[in-house]
C-alpha cells in the first residue's frame, strides 16, 4: 500500500521485501483486504506496481540499515535458494533515498514461562506459517497459550488442517473478540485467566501444567500434548528507524515501544527522513492500516476498534524463583529471568550495563525476540516503568550480513581496480614498464630495444639534467579547500602557515598525524581569497582527503570548509629540465618567463590552444613546470608536448628517474624517509614548522620528551667510499651485540641509488646524532654478510645553491 501511494504520487519507488513474495503476513492471517480475496488484491497491486517504471521491486532482499542523508544499504539474496546457477550469492544495494518509508511490519514475543525453551515451544505465528504456507504439522496436539487474540488464528489453522488443539490458554481476564469466538465455535476448549506453570518433557514437549495467571503456579491441571505455540504480543520492528536518531514512545495499549511521529529522523534540511506505516507504527490489524491509506469518503466510516495486547512479562505472574530460574528470555545466550532480577539486585541499573551483564540482546538477533521482555522484567525488579528504563541502542546492520555481500565484488580483476592516467595509453605505446603507487600503475622507465632497466633509469635522468624530460604526475593527488574557514583549517592541518599564502603563489608543507608523525607533504597553491588546492603524494590522496573529513566532520563541524578530490579530473604533465621553458614557448599562449612566472607561482592560461594551470615547482632541481589539464584533454597535451619537444631532446622519464633525482637534490619521499614514527623535525625540516602559531595537529606530539629528545636518528646523506650502492634496507652498524645476540646499530639507510649525475652510490638515511657526525666514515651491513663503508655528508648531493632550477 505504501509502495502504491507513494508511486501513485509521481515518485521513483524502490521497494524492497524481505520474502520471496510481497504481503507480508497477509496471505497466512487475513482473508480479504479492500474488499477483495488477499491473494487476488495482492495479484492485482503487484501487477500495478510491476508494469510502472518508475517502480522497482527486490524481493528477498532486506534493508539492513538506515544511514545519514537517506542512504540505505540492502541485502538482495540472489542465488540463495537456487545453488549451483553460477549467479551470486548476495547482492549489496546502495540506495541513497529522498524518502523512507518502513513497513517493516512487527515481531512476535515470546512468553516467559518455566520451560519455554523446550523443543516444540515455538512462537503461535511460526506454527502458523509451518501450516499454512508448508503443509507441515508441528505436532499431533498443540496447545495455545496467549494474552492477545492474533494467537487464536493459529489456534484455528490447526483445526482446519486437521490437528487438535486441546486447549488455549488466554492470560486475560476475558477474551470475547471474533477470534475468540471463532475459535469456541470450532469446538476450542478455552481457559480464561490461565496460564502455563511448566512445560513436561526433556528433549521434547510432552505436556504443559497448567496455572492461574495471577497464582504463583500451583498446578490446576495437567495436559498431553507434543507442541506449545505462545505469544506474548507483537513488538514493532523501529530499527530502521531509529538508526538515525527516531525517537520512541511506549505505547500501553499494545504493551510495545512504537515510533513517536514527532521526533523522527531528520536528514539535512531538518526534515522527516524516515516515516514509518502499518504494523511498523503500532498498527497491529490490517482494518487499521486499510483506514491509514484510505482516501477521504463521503461518509465517515465506522472507527476501527483499537488492538489491544495487555503486559504479560512472566507466566505466572507471581512466579517463585524455582520457575523464574527456568524461564528463558534469550535463547541463544541463555539468558533468564531470573538473570535479569539478579543483575538489577546487584545495581546494573542502566539498560545498557544490564544488557552487558547478563548478555541479553548480544546474540545474533539483537534481542529481537528477548529485549522488550527483558527491559519489563528489569523495570518491574527495578520498580519502574518501561519507559524509565528505556531500550538499548539499534544500530545497523538489522539482520546479520555476510562479509561477501559487504565485500564480495573485490575479486577477480576488481579485487583491487587499477587505477590508470589520461596518458597510460601513451605510456603503454611507448614501451614503458609500470610499477604499483598505491593503486595506480605508474611507468618506471621507458627501456629501450637492449636496455636494461637500470640503463633506462640512467639514460633518463642524463637527458633530463641536459635537455628535456616529460614526466606524468597525474597521479599526485589534488584537494580543493575552500570556505571562510579554509585558512584556519589548513593552519591547523600543516605545520606550516598556510592562511598567509598570497593568490597566485605556492608553498610546500607537512602534515603530522595527533602522535606528531610525518605524514604527507606536498605543495599547496592559493587560487583565490578562500580557496586552496593541496596537492598530496600519489598513493595518499584518498587517506588525506578522508583525514580531513574526519577533523571536519568530527571535531571541526562549525568551521565553514569544503573539500573536494579532484586527483582524477586533471592530467598533469611535468616538464623538466634545461629545455623546459623552451618547449612550453614552442607550444605557445602565455608568457612562462621567469619573470612573469617566478619559481614557486603558479599561472592559469593556454599552451598550445589547450586549457592550462602551470605551476612553476620542481622535485627534481631542474628548471621545472608542472601543468594541470582537464583529464579529457591529458592524452592530447601529452601528445603535443612529445611534438614539440622532439627539437629539444624531449625524452619521457619514470618514476625510478623522479627518484633518483630527487635524492640528488636531497627531497624527502614519503614512504622511503618515513615510516610513522619520524618527526619532520628528524628528517632537517624545522624550517616548514611555524614558530608562530599556537598549533597545529602533531604538534603536542612532537613535544613529549621522546619525541624532542636530541638523542634521535636523524637525516644525513652518505656516499660510499668505493662509489657502490648501499643496499636497500641496510643498517649502520655499531660496536656489540644486543641481547638478541645481534648487532647493534645507530642508523638506517632510507634511500639508496646509483648516481647517473654523480657517477657513484648515494644515500640518505637516518644516523643516531647525524648532522654532528658530518665526515665521519660508518659501515652499512650488507646481505652477503659483510659491510660497506661509507662517508657522512649533507643531504644534498647536487647543486646546493637551487641554481638550476631559478633560472
Amino acid at each position: 500500500m505504501a509502495a502504491k501511494a507513494a508511486a501513485d504520487g509521481g515518485a521513483r519507488v524502490i521497494l524492497l521485501e524481505q520474502s520471496p513474495t510481497l504481503g507480508g503476513r497477509a496471505p497466512v492471517d487475513e482473508t480479504e483486504a479492500q474488499g477483495q480475496p488477499v491473494a487476488t488484491w495482492l495479484d492485482t497491486i503487484e501487477a500495478d506496481l510491476r508494469a510502472r517504471d518508475s517502480v522497482t521491486i527486490l524481493t528477498r532482499t532486506c534493508g539492513f540499515g538506515v544511514y545519514d542523508h537517506g542512504y540505505v544499504l540492502a541485502d538482495e539474496r540472489l542465488s540463495d535458494h537456487t545453488p549451483g546457477d553460477w549467479r551470486p550469492k548476495q547482492r549489496l544495494w546502495r540506495i541513497r533515498a529522498g524518502k523512507i518509508i518502513t513497513a517493516t511490519g512487527a515481531i512476535e514475543r515470546p512468553l516467559s514461562f518455566a520451560g519455554n525453551d523446550v523443543p516444540g515451544v515455538m512462537l503461535a505465528s511460526a506454527v502458523r506459517d509451518y501450516v499454512g504456507n508448508h503443509a507441515v504439522s508441528p505436532g499431533d496436539r498443540t496447545v495455545v497459550v496467549t494474552n492477545n487474540d492474533d494467537a487464536y488464528r493459529t489456534a484455528l489453522a490447526l483445526k482446519a488442517a486437521g490437528l487438535e488443539v486441546p486447549v488455549i490458554l488466554d492470560a486475560r481476564e476475558s477474551a470475547s473478540g471474533p477470534l475468540p469466538e471463532a475459535a469456541r465455535a470450532a469446538g476450542i476448549r478455552v481457559l480464561i485467566g490461565r496460564g502455563i506453570a511448566s512445560v513436561k518433557g526433556g528433549k521434547r514437549v510432552t505436556g504443559v501444567a497448567i496455572c492461574a495467571q495471577a497464582g504463583e503456579g500451583a498446578v490446576l491441571e495437567e495436559i498431553a500434548c507434543d507442541a506449545v505455540a505462545m505469544s506474548g504480543g507483537w513488538s514493532p520492528v523501529v530499527h530502521l528507524w531509529s538508526h538515525c536518531g527516531g525517537k520512541l514512545l511506549w505505547d500501553t495499549a499494545i504493551s510495545a515501544f512504537v515510533p513517536d511521529p514527532a521526533c523522527p529522523p531528520i536528514t539535512h534540511d531538518g526534515s522527516a527522513m524516515v516515516s514509518a506505516v502499518g504494523a511498523a507504527a503500532g498498527q497491529l490489524s490490517l482494518a487499521a492500516i486499510e483506514a491509514g491509506f484510505a482516501k477521504p469518503a463521503a461518509k465517515k466510516k465506522p472507527p476501527v476498534d483499537p488492538v489491544t495486547i495487555p503486559p504479560v512479562w512472566m507466566m505466572p505472574q507471581g512466579a517463585p524463583l524455582a520457575l523464574r530460574s527456568k524461564m528463558w528470555l534469550d535463547y541463544q545466550n541463555d539468558v533468564k529471568v531470573s538473570d535479569v532480577q539478579l543483575a538489577a539486585r546487584e545495581g546494573y541499573q542502566s539498560v545498557e550495563h544490564t544488557k552487558r551483564y547478563t548478555t541479553l540482546g548480544m546474540a545474533t538477533d539483537q534481542g529481537k525476540l528477548s529485549n522488550i521482555n527483558g527491559l519489563a522484567v528489569l523495570a518491574d525488579a527495578l520498580g519502574q516503568d518501561i519507559p524509565q528504563v528505556g531500550t538499548t541502542t539499534f544500530r545497523p546492520p538489522y539482520t546479520p550480513v555476510t562479509i561477501g555481500a559487504l565485500a564480495g565484488e573485490a575479486r577477480g580483476e576488481i579485487f583491487q581496480p587499477l587505477r590508470r592516467t589520461p596518458l597510460h595509453a601513451a605510456h603503454e605505446a611507448a614501451g614503458a614498464y609500470f610499477e604499483p603507487v598505491g593503486l595506480w600503475r605508474r611507468p618506471y622507465c621507458f627501456p629501450r630495444d637492449g636496455e636494461t632497466h637500470a640503463q633506462a633509469v640512467q639514460r633518463e635522468v642524463l637527458n633530463t639534467r641536459s635537455r628535456l624530460g616529460l614526466l606524468d604526475a597525474s597521479t599526485l593527488g589534488k584537494i580543493i579547500v575552500k570556505g571562510p574557514d579554509a585558512g584556519r583549517f589548513l593552519d591547523m592541518l600543516y605545520t606550516g602557515v598556510m592562511s598567509t599564502l598570497p593568490v597566485g603563489k605556492c608553498r610546500y608543507g607537512l602534515m603530522c598525524n595527533e602522535q606528531g608523525f610525518l605524514s604527507d607533504d606536498g605543495v599547496v597553491a592559493r587560487l583565490d581569497q578562500d580557496t586552496w588546492l593541496c596537492h598530496t603524494t600519489s598513493g595518499g590522496a584518498d587517506r588525506i582527503h578522508g583525514w580531513m573529513e574526519d577533523w571536519l566532520q568530527c571535531e571541526w563541524w562549525d568551521w565553514q570548509v569544503y573539500t573536494a578530490n579532484v586527483t582524477e579530473q586533471y592530467a598533469q604533465v611535468a616538464v623538466v629540465g634545461p629545455n623546459a621553458r623552451k618547449l612550453l614557448e614552442a607550444l605557445g599562449g602565455m608568457d612562462v618567463s621567469k619573470d612573469a612566472l617566478p619559481f614557486m607561482q603558479w599561472a592559469d592560461g593556454t599552451l598550445g590552444g589547450f586549457p592550462v594551470r602551470v605551476y612553476r615547482i620542481s622535485f627534481s632541481g631542474e628548471l621545472s613546470y608542472e601543468i594541470a589539464v582537464p583529464a579529457s584533454h591529458g592524452a592530447a597535451f601529452w601528445a603535443a608536448c612529445t611534438a614539440a619537444g622532439q627539437a629539444l631532446g624531449a625524452m619521457p622519464y619514470g618514476t625510478e628517474a623522479l627518484h633518483v633525482m630527487r635524492a640528488e637534490k636531497g627531497f624527502i619521499m614519503i614512504g622511503d624517509e618515513t615510516d610513522g614514527t619520524v618527526i619532520p623535525q628528524d628528517l632537517g625540516l624545522d624550517w616548514a614548522i611555524s614558530k608562530k602559531k599556537p598549533d597545529y595537529l602533531g604538534k603536542r606530539g612532537q613535544e613529549r620528551t621522546y619525541l624532542a629528545s636530541p638523542d634521535r636518528w636523524k637525516l644525513v646523506g652518505f656516499e660510499t667510499l668505493d662509489g657502490s650502492v648501499i643496499p636497500d634496507g641496510a643498517y649502520v652498524v655499531a660496536n656489540g651485540d644486543n641481547a638478541n645476540g645481534q648487532r647493534n646499530t645507530q642508523g638506517r639507510v632510507t634511500s639508496t641509488y646509483h648516481s647517473p649525475t654523480l657517477n657513484q652510490g648515494i644515500a640518505m638515511g637516518l644516523l643516531h646524532h647525524g648532522p654532528s657526525r658530518m665526515g665521519e666514515v660508518v659501515e652499512f651491513n650488507t646481505v652477503t654478510g659483510g659491510t660497506v663503508k661509507a662517508r657522512v655528508r649533507d643531504t644534498v648531493f647536487y647543486d646546493k645553491d637551487g641554481a638550476k632550477q631559478n633560472v
